[in-house]
């Protein structure tokens, strides 16, 4: 059985406050910055072609996502927190290796795409707004992301990515300013539209595949960890175990993070759908475009929230791509990793992250088009969420390694489910993708 935390392992007091709100906000962290990274510009492209193209016929994903992610993010970080290693680091102790050497490849190359498609938006937008040669942003935005993530300590990185979530409410604010039809998106929100046609499909599997994303998944229990060792829990031993106020409050983290990052993909969904659907403009293939034809329809204020809001969320998710790979790769095998360490103490773990970023920007350099980066990063994911989805939730009922702390009935009603849907939505992206 996992042994509970002692107290002696606290070498530093936690961050409560007895004013609950004080107390609310200290609390957000990993779990709020991996929801708000989940809308990255490959996830802004995505919502943006399904409010374009269908309307206000996809809003209810945004809610019937929550429940699924909320479990699995949830799952992921309890591992953390209980076994005080992250997501690849618990598998490899207690499952066959080979395992992991596929997952771990999988998820290097689909994030590699996913950074790239991430820096071509970025760049887009940044051309958008000051005229100026997008490739240059994708060289001074890869060498920002470079320097921050690998040059700082993690107080900083984690302070800068918590705050870079806020950059999220201009999607928000963008939503209000379309002057959507609410009575018709009230509606489209609460009876759920099915349709049978490829399109339809297509697009709800992107939704699934975006919002239920692997590279969160190693993120999350390894976060939980970074926070821990923040805390002086720098053993494996000091940080094994959890209190039921940790994982209370892991839990109160992990649910505000995933409906934030709901609310965003609802009201990107809404602003489109309420402009470019509403129009008539429907052929939209990137956030780029969906930006440029806002513009008309919704005034600057809308265009510019919208532009600027693919720059943030760009500046947020990288990081949290390429460190994911960075922690699976490390852990796979057995290295020194964590943003705490400084680039001497953990070289390998940094050039896997440096080597992730930078690829990215070669790709992007040699022309690849991001919508086909996109496309295969997508495959990648696809093949990768079942299998992955099915290993979290055995490692966290497996009380070999979670003692009494195994999933509750609900994390696996919800995380079960979401195995199963992406399971399906693997299998329709398949049959789409022969078929078209």
């Amino acid at each position: 059985m996992t042994p509970r935390r002692s107290p002696s392992a606290e070498a530093l007091p936690p961050a409560h406050s007895h004013n609950p709100l004080v107390r609310y906000f200290r609390v957000l962290g990993p779990g709020l910055v991996t929801g708000a990274s989940d809308d990255d510009p490959s996830g802004i492209t995505t919502y943006s072609v399904a409010g374009a193209s269908l309307g206000y016929a996809t809003l209810w994903t945004a809610i019937i996502t929550f429940p699924l992610m909320a479990a699995v993010q949830l799952v992921c970080a309890r591992i953390g927190l209980v076994t005080g290693r992250g997501l690849a680091g618990s598998v490899r102790s207690h499952y066959p290796r080979s395992l992991l050497y596929v997952a771990c490849l999988l998820l290097l190359v689909a994030n590699v795409f996913n950074i790239a498609a991430d820096l071509a938006a970025m760049a887009d937008s940044a051309e958008l707004l000051t005229g100026l040669p997008s490739l240059a942003f994708v060289l001074i935005f890869g060498a920002a992301i470079i320097t921050l993530t690998i040059w700082t300590t993690y107080a900083v990185f984690a302070g800068c990515l918590k705050w870079l979530t806020a950059v999220l409410f201009a999607y928000v604010i963008a939503g209000f300013l379309a002057h959507p039809d609410w009575p018709a998106a009230l509606e489209a929100t609460l009876v759920p539209t099915l349709r049978f046609d490829r399109d339809f499909i297509a697009t709800i599997v992107a939704i699934l595949g975006t919002t239920i994303s692997p590279y969160l998944f190693f993120w999350q229990a390894s976060q939980e960890v970074e926070e821990e060792r923040a805390r002086g829990r720098r053993t494996l031993r000091q940080r094994r175990g959890a209190t039921a106020e940790e994982l209370n409050d892991a839990r109160l983290d992990v649910a505000t993070g995933m409906f934030f990052s709901n609310l965003v993909m609802y009201f990107i969904i809404l602003v489109t759908a309420s402009t470019l659907y509403r129009s008539g403009e429907r052929s939209i293939e990137s956030s780029r475009q969906a930006a440029e034809a806002m513009r008309p329809l919704a005034g600057d204020a809308a265009y510019v929230l919208f532009a600027l809001g693919i720059i943030g969320t760009g500046l947020l998710a990288i990081p949290v791509l390429a460190g994911s790979a960075s922690y699976a790769v490390a852990e796979l095998f057995a290295w020194r990793s964590g943003l705490d360490y400084t680039p001497p103490q953990a070289r390998r773990f940094y050039l896997v992250l440096f080597a992730a970023v930078t690829a990215g920007v070669l790709l992007d350099f040699l022309g690849m088009n991001p919508i086909h980066m996109l496309f295969l990063s997508a495959i990648v994911n696809g093949m990768l969420a079942p299998p992955l989805l099915i290993l979290v939730m055995l490692v966290g009922n497996n009380r070999a390694i979670m003692g009494a702390h195994v999933n509750t009935r609900w994390m696996n009603v919800f995380g079960w489910l979401a195995a199963a849907a992406m399971t399906a939505a693997a299998l329709a992206l398949m049959a789409t993708s022969v078929a078209g």
